[in-house]
């Protein structure tokens, strides 16, 4: 009786607790792990009317949207926004989000985890795809023309004979003790 009555507790306290945490959760929490009806895409635009809604609904001037073509991808209404990374826009903007150089109500690009400006820079590069071949391969065959230099030619460290103490070790190679060792010079002065 009293250990279904301590379950019954249990179970009970859990159920409390589990509703407090439930009502405790952070302002907003709901909202920010869901993504918001009006900003999911519609179907694709194919009346003007409805361009022109989208036009709208994406704060877009009707000269700038352009919308990914209908094949089945699910892009919807969904503007197509140029490949260029975050990095290449203006840094002295006055953005509304500096860090992500973006404004408010702004739309963000398809594959907004592609073009941040820690990630893909799109800008052109100073110097062209052919020079920095050159420079490249140009590099690498210097280093094996190096390398097989030094393979052709090899070059040691000069190295002298090892020079012992106790006159070259007499004694502990078996040398006699009675006899005096032959000096030993591996070196002249």
């Amino acid at each position: 009786m009293v250990a279904a009555r301590m379950g019954v507790l249990r179970v009970l306290g859990v159920q409390w607790l589990q509703r407090a945490a439930w009502n405790v959760g952070p302002l907003g929490a709901w909202t920010a792990s869901h993504t918001m009806k009006d900003m999911l895409p519609g179907t694709y635009p194919k009346m003007p009317e409805e361009w022109a809604a989208a036009t709208k609904k994406y704060n877009m001037c009707a000269e700038d949207y352009e919308p990914y073509p209908d094949d089945g991808m699910g892009y919807g209404d969904y503007p197509k926004l140029p490949n260029c990374s975050q990095h290449e826009r203006d840094p002295w903007y006055d953005w509304d989000h500096s860090d992500l150089r973006l404004n408010w109500s702004e739309p963000i690009h398809w594959d907004p985890d592609t073009y941040i400006r820690n990630r893909v820079d799109t800008l052109p590069t100073p110097v062209s795809w052919n020079v920095m071949c050159k420079q490249l391969f140009g590099f690498v065959a210097y280093m094996i023309f190096i390398f097989w230099v030094g393979e052709m030619y090899p070059t040691y460290q000069p190295v002298g004979p090892i020079q012992y103490p106790y006159n070259n070790l007499y004694l502990e190679r078996g040398g006699d003790p009675t006899k005096e060792p032959d000096l030993v010079v591996h070196y002249e002065i």
